[in-house]
């Protein structure tokens, strides 16, 4: 029996499904999955002594490679002084004016631990700025496990088929409404249907969460304009896509102006962490200098901006490149590889985002998402981390490349890739 084999089984009998988030416990593509032990640049060991090319990155975080030494040798340092305060360090300010100094739209933040709650504090403080109830959200689109996005949400609830989840009572629910990606009439439908009661519309400018999407050309600008004529807050869900798609996140990449958005993943440099941010007068309607209240024990600990502060003050023009040219790179091989395939799919990128669906065309919205061969998938998965290729184990997950990824990591996967598919 594998060590692996051993530790799912003993886990099982202690957590739900053996994990602590449930797209690990490899459901959809089946198998066991691996135990790791160990992680370094592109690579992670598991505890039976294999090593995979990974393609998770802790889902996104590991930028610059797993183990960095600037970032290990940052948090060696900090741990020194001690792992939490429960009172403010200089740490926090620093990493504020990092994230204001590259978002523009940013002019203050709050820190929290997780994007969950990041999500969750925008909207409450919208639903306040704007004495109004009713959010907006895509259909697929996922903005953490706050009752009231567990709706038509993407990611692990997509991947076990359940639209919504037991427990989110019909009033949490009854607020928030659902539109379809690339689709501004489904949008006007609503704020026409809630005139005057729309608080907010949050959106990933790269959805990531039923894989990656690539949005046309007018929808961002209509979410914009719309969201200005009814006097509605646009908050862009920036956890995945923050300082990874470009310097200044997704609304620089796109050029467009949110009034709030949210962070994680990135900021923490592989630490839980999250954060929002926005214009300086709706912010200062958190507490302590507002009424809209929302506090945090752990928010803004040292180890957290420390790994997040050596994270983005690496993060130059030079990584950005190398990330763009690596991950056309990979974009590159698989397309040469499904070219010579029987299963027809299209390669989806954004920056070192990017999704493998086994679908005939474009996709643009969940529905198209959810008409992907999902055990194609499966299949092309198994294949590829027998070769030792970890990707993510769903066919509604971004991959995520990082700046520790070099041609020979490259070649190594579109080569597993080739092989894969030839037998499928």
């Amino acid at each position: 029996m594998s060590s692996s084999l051993s530790l799912m089984e003993h886990a099982s009998q202690l957590m739900p499904g053996g994990v602590s988030s449930p797209v690990r416990a490899f459901k959809v593509v089946g198998g066991v999955p691996p135990f790791i032990a160990s992680a370094s640049g592109c690579t992670m060991t598991d505890v039976d002594g294999n090593t995979y090319i990974d393609y998770i990155g802790s889902w996104g975080p590991m930028i610059l490679g797993h183990a960095h030494p600037d970032i290990t040798a940052a948090l060696q340092d900090a741990v020194r002084n001690g792992t939490s305060f429960g009172a403010s360090s200089p740490l926090e300010a620093e990493l504020a004016q990092e994230i204001v100094d590259r978002v523009p739209s940013v002019e203050m933040v709050r820190f929290v631990n997780s994007g969950t709650e990041a999500t969750m504090s925008a909207i409450r403080l919208a639903r306040a700025a704007t004495k109004r109830d009713v959010i907006i959200k895509f259909a697929g689109g996922y903005h953490g496990h706050a009752d009231a996005f567990l709706i038509q949400a993407g990611s692990g609830v997509a991947t076990f088929g359940a639209p919504d989840s037991p427990g989110v009572t019909k009033g949490a629910a009854q607020d928030t409404r659902v539109a379809r990606f690339n689709d501004l009439d489904s949008v006007r439908a609503i704020f026409d249907q809630d005139k005057g009661n729309v608080a907010a519309v949050i959106v990933e400018p790269v959805p990531g969460n039923m894989g990656v999407l690539r949005f046309d050309d007018d929808f961002l600008p209509g979410l914009r304009s719309l969201c200005d004529e009814h006097g509605t807050l646009l908050v862009f869900d920036e956890v995945m896509t923050g300082f990874r798609v470009h310097r200044g996140c997704g609304e620089s990449l796109f050029e467009i102006t949110p009034d709030l958005s949210t962070f994680g993943k990135v900021i923490g440099g592989g630490l839980p962490v999250g954060a929002y941010g926005g214009r300086a007068d709706l912010m200062r309607m958190i507490s302590p200098s507002g009424p809209v209240y929302q506090a945090g024990t752990l928010s803004g600990n040292p180890l957290a901006m420390t790994a997040g502060l050596a994270t983005l003050r690496r993060l130059d023009d030079e990584v950005y490149n190398l990330l763009e040219t690596q991950s056309a790179k990979l974009q590159a091989g698989l397309e040469n590889a499904l070219r010579n395939a029987s299963v027809t799919g299209i390669v989806q990128r954004v920056g070192s985002m990017l999704t493998l669906f086994f679908h005939d065309g474009p996709v643009r919205n969940f529905e198209d998402a959810k008409r992907a061969d999902h055990d194609v998938f499966s299949r092309f998965f198994t294949g590829m981390l027998s070769r030792g290729i970890h990707l993510p184990p769903s066919g509604y997950e971004a991959w995520f490349v990082s700046a520790a990824h070099d041609d020979v990591a490259i070649e190594k996967t579109v080569s597993a890739a080739r092989e894969v598919l030839k037998e499928m």
